[in-house]
Order: structure tokens, then C-alpha cells, then sequence
């Protein structure tokens, strides 16, 4: 599978774009659509680099998404799609939110897993609470 126009609209509207680097609220220095690799302090960029990145992240996150070989609908690929965009696929792999896709993607209580995924360190951030009720709102769509 590949992402769709809603998948990418999710995504782009919870990272936005940032053409210079700056630190996500985990620390980490992020720049464009929340593309974090070899970004340094002090980076700046073009809209046309930050889309360049994005295509490259998105496309790297499918792979790795497509390897899990789920059994899944367009909407709910795309809001996995988004989540681990923001967390990464090693946590999804690790998390109860896969094993319950993975023995019925349908099963209602997945939209609480979702919702277990809005902390940075110890702090609820609202930005990710948001974040997971649009995802968990694609899934179930």
C-alpha cells in the first residue's frame, strides 16, 4: 500500500513546516515536515527541500510499514502512516496498539491505544492528544 491525499494532509497538518531547525519537544532537532535525519542546529532550508525530505520520509515509513504485512484498509494504513511518522515504527512494533491491529483491526478498543501515545517524557502534550484522535478518527472511518 501507499499513502493517500488524506494520510498526507493528516500528517502535514500536525507537523507543519519549519524551515529552520529547531527542537521538537523531545529534544530532538527537526526541520522541514518533522524530518529529523542528519538535521543540525542552525539548518535552514527551502519549501522545496522540506518537500523533498517529506517524500523521503514517507516513503521510507511505508516500506516499513508495508513489511508488517497487516491486513488493514486504506484509512487505517493512513493513520498508521501518521503515527509513526511522529513515533517511529521500533515503537509501534513494540506497542499493544499493533498486536490488537494485527488480531483484528477492527477490534473498537484500538482507539484507546491510540490515545495512550500522548505523552513526551512524563508531560500530556494537547498537540499529541489531538493528533491521536484524528488518527484514531481515520482508522475508524
Amino acid at each position: 500500500m501507499t499513502i493517500n491525499s488524506k494520510g498526507i494532509a493528516l500528517i502535514k497538518s500536525f507537523e507543519s513546516c519549519k524551515l529552520k531547525a529547531y527542537r521538537c519537544p523531545a529534544g530532538v532537532w527537526t526541520i522541514g515536515y518533522g524530518h529529523t535525519k542528519g538535521v543540525k542546529e542552525g539548518m535552514v532550508i527551502s519549501q522545496e527541500d522540506a518537500e523533498k525530505f517529506f517524500d523521503e520520509d514517507i516513503k521510507d515509513f511505508e516500506k516499513q510499514l508495508n513489511s508488517l504485512q497487516l491486513a488493514i484498509n486504506q484509512n487505517q494504513y493512513d493513520a498508521l502512516m501518521s503515527f509513526i511518522y511522529n513515533v517511529g515504527v521500533a515503537r509501534l512494533a513494540k506497542s499493544t496498539l499493533l498486536k490488537k491491529v494485527k488480531a483484528n483491526p477492527g477490534d473498537a478498543s484500538i482507539r484507546q491505544e491510540f490515545n495512550k501515545w500522548v505523552y513526551s517524557g512524563a508531560h500530556k502534550l494537547p498537540g499529541l492528544q489531538r493528533r491521536r484522535a484524528a488518527e484514531a478518527d481515520l482508522y475508524f472511518s
